[in-house]
């Protein structure tokens, strides 16, 4: 197996047979790398701009594939997955022309071909938006910009897998986000959710298939606003919050398999269920209750990471994550990327599962140089 990623300390690196560093959105070098190494499938985990580039990729290296070209152009732009919602009947958040007279307040302006909160805004009054606007300019790639209603409400994730059409979710979670100025940013991700979930699956299903996704993992966001369940977005990846290792400890199922098995074309194509895709072997570590809490660092170099033997020592806590070697400059709170690790904790049930979870994440210290440039 070979990983790519430009990070040379990426986490991926220790599991992988070979490493690459090597951006996973330089297509014409993943493309190099792919026919220099007669690979016999791509997969992109846990990105989305990247899941476009392993299956164009695959179709010119004529290697089987989970989802198709006009599906992979769908599933990496936020503007076309509106139109497939729109065109299908699917509850989703309505966009709004960037020069609309009449904009309702709060809105939310999104970069469409990105993702991690990367020019995401939360945007409370009509003075706030020209900045707003102007930040996401300048990430967007296409220089498309969406402005679209802020459905307010609890967030949730589904997490599925498709065989030949054949949608089967594996784990709906409860996606607990922080407020501005990290607004959208996910602290934790809570299985099992705490709401009513079979309309959210009906409505996760529904997306899913308006994008074409027929085979292999996604990964669906909704609200749960005045009117319902309401679609946010639909990857057609793993979940990049370790949701796949989140999964596994509570249901037994390995998405990471799973996608891997999509990428080369073996997943059976019959009586697809959770138990089919579990098998008969006994599963470490399923349990009732589980949670993915993130760390969040102060500003500043790293100096020296604290207290993860300790946070491994919690009850309950599977692993601790540190992503940042002491030397890297831990940038404010805003985005995705600007956490530095992660905790999976299992517990009783959801509530002892966050505690545990919590409990452990705070027992990681970062110690910094606020006054380091």
């Amino acid at each position: 197996m070979i990983a790519a990623d430009r990070n040379p300390d990426a986490i991926g690196f220790g599991l992988a047979d070979e490493r690459a560093v090597v951006s996973t959105e330089d297509e014409e070098a993943i493309d190099r790398l792919a026919r220099a190494r007669n690979v016999a499938g791509l997969v992109s985990p846990g990105a989305d701009w990247p899941v476009g580039v392993a299956a164009r990729v695959a179709a010119r290296l004529g290697l089987p594939h989970p989802i198709d070209l006009p599906t992979a152009a769908a599933a990496t732009s936020k503007l076309r997955q509106r139109e497939a919602f729109a065109a299908a009947d699917v509850p989703h958040a309505r966009a709004f022309a960037v020069d609309a007279a009449e904009l309702p307040f709060p809105c939310v302006v999104k970069v469409p071909d990105r993702q991690g909160q990367r020019g995401l805004a939360l945007v409370r009054e009509r003075a706030d938006l020209e900045p707003a606007l102007t930040v996401a300019s300048r990430e967007s790639r296409s220089g498309e910009l969406l402005v679209e209603e802020h459905v307010d409400g609890p967030e949730l994730t589904v997490n599925a897998f498709s065989v030949n059409g054949t949608f089967v979710p594996l784990m709906v979670t409860d996606r607990l986000t922080a407020g501005e100025p990290a607004f959208g940013v996910a602290l934790a991700h809570v299985w099992p959710s705490a709401h009513d979930t079979d309309e959210v699956v009906a409505v996760a299903h529904a997306a899913v298939e308006a994008l074409g996704i027929r085979h292999g993992p996604s990964y669906t966001q909704l609200r749960l606003g005045p009117r319902g369940p309401v679609v946010m977005e639909v990857a057609a990846r793993l979940g990049g919050g370790h949701d796949a290792e989140l999964c596994r400890a509570a249901t037994g199922v390995d998405l990471n398999g799973l996608a891997i098995d999509a990428a080369l074309g073996t997943v059976p194509d019959g009586g697809l269920s959770p138990a089919s895709l579990t098998g008969d072997r006994p599963v470490r570590g399923q349990s009732p209750g589980a949670a993915v809490v993130f760390l969040v660092p102060p500003a500043g170099r790293l100096l020296e990471v604290e207290g993860v033997e300790e946070a491994e020592a919690v009850d309950g806590v599977e692993w601790v994550r540190v992503y940042r070697r002491p030397g890297h400059v831990l940038g404010p709170f805003r985005r995705g990327a600007d956490r530095a690790g992660a905790v999976l904790a299992l517990g009783a049930d959801r509530e002892e599962a966050l505690e545990r979870g919590r409990r452990a994440a705070g027992a990681v210290r970062f110690r910094v140089d606020a006054d380091a440039p």
